[in-house]
């Protein structure tokens, strides 16, 4: 039998390294975004001679940047890291593009509206107002009458639905109610108003415009809201607290109620509070139930009502002459619609993180 030896290496030496070993070399923190401000000057040179526009200028930079920064690194560090820089730029542009239209939306919202953010806006109605003046108490109030009553409605509902769903329903009806949730939830806004205000004229005739009808509508939309949000928070409490609730005698609704649902209250609390976020800025239902009035009215049971959206869109459509001054108000209509839902959305965020059960031991 032959046997092979092999000889040791110098301790000098250096052994070449593997194949496909990538190179020691690494790119300054400073070059990809020189790669980047050089594309942005060299497509600004080319501006006016291309005629191009503010979103082909931003598309080149981006593009020219990538490629430049795809090159040096590859030349430098080598292909493995010259590809993780490509993806990189890519995933990073992607989020850039995606930020665009928001930064958009929110500086020419807040540009526009902030003119009229004052406390006349706050505490007049449009009686007696044709052109400059007026404001939209009457709208702000009617929105949170309408949301409070779509709240009422559909919270108790939503939040049953969803316990019987994980508590208590099995087979095809629980097959049959997560399919009907799942249908209702991808309703066309329209077809929820246009629904609600069939069966108001079915017992009160058509022409029919009260609150009531427009809160039924957004409760179509919400309740599944509702169901999905808290089905989802109430499979997430862990068996093993029910289990030892049983073991001590308690009956299931008992343990619902003391052990299911305070687990699960912060949960259930940031899904209702995203909920009514999803429908207060609802406009289409609203046009069909509720209609549109100058007047400060809190009866959701008797005549027509005002909410922000409503006037935003009748402000813009039927501005009146001069227009300017509807304009005006409807962009700060906007501008509190998108303040009531940011805020909505920070007290879903403060109620996660207090009320969410202490894991540390």
């Amino acid at each position: 039998m032959t046997q092979t030896s092999t000889a040791p290496v110098a301790s000098g030496s250096s052994a070449p390294p593997p194949r496909g070993r990538e190179r020691a070399g690494r790119l300054a923190r400073w070059v990809p975004w020189a790669c980047f401000a050089g594309a942005a000057v060299l497509v600004g040179l080319l501006w006016p001679v291309l005629d191009l526009n503010i979103a082909l200028v931003v598309l080149y930079t981006v593009v020219l940047g990538t490629l430049a920064v795809y090159a040096l690194a590859r030349a430098v560090e080598g292909p493995r890291r010259a590809t993780d820089r490509l993806v990189t730029c890519l995933v990073v542009s992607a989020f850039g593009v995606a930020m665009v239209p928001l930064f958009s939306l929110v500086w020419e919202v807040v540009s526009r509206g902030i003119e009229r953010l004052d406390v006349e806006f706050f505490s007049y109605s449009l009686v007696g107002i044709i052109g400059e003046g007026g404001g939209a108490y009457h709208a702000i109030l009617g929105t949170l009458v309408i949301t409070a009553l779509t709240t009422l409605i559909s919270v108790p509902i939503g939040l049953m639905t969803a316990i019987f769903l994980v508590e208590y329903a099995t087979g095809r009806l629980k097959r049959a109610i997560t399919f009907l949730v799942d249908v209702m939830t991808g309703i066309p806004s329209i077809v929820a108003g246009l629904f609600a205000y069939a069966l108001f004229a079915l017992f009160l005739g058509p022409g029919i415009r009260l609150g009531i009808i427009g809160a039924v509508a957004l409760s179509v939309l919400m309740i599944p809201v509702v169901v999905r949000s808290a089905e989802e928070v109430l499979k997430l409490v862990p068996n093993e607290l029910r289990e030892a609730s049983y073991a001590l005698g308690v009956p299931k609704w008992r343990t619902i109620v003391k052990v299911v649902i305070p687990t699960a209250i912060a949960g259930l609390g940031t899904g209702v509070t995203l909920a009514i976020a999803r429908v207060v800025g609802e406009t289409a239902p609203l046009l069909i139930t509720l209609g549109i009035t100058n007047a400060t009215n809190l009866d959701p049971f008797e005549g027509r009502m005002a909410t922000l959206p409503v006037f935003a869109y009748y402000q813009l459509t039927q501005p009146g002459v001069p227009p300017e001054f509807a304009t005006d108000r409807a962009w700060t209509a906007a501008l509190v619609l998108i303040m009531l839902v940011m805020g909505l959305n920070v007290v879903a965020r403060l109620i996660s993180r207090f009320f969410a059960p202490k894991t540390g031991r």
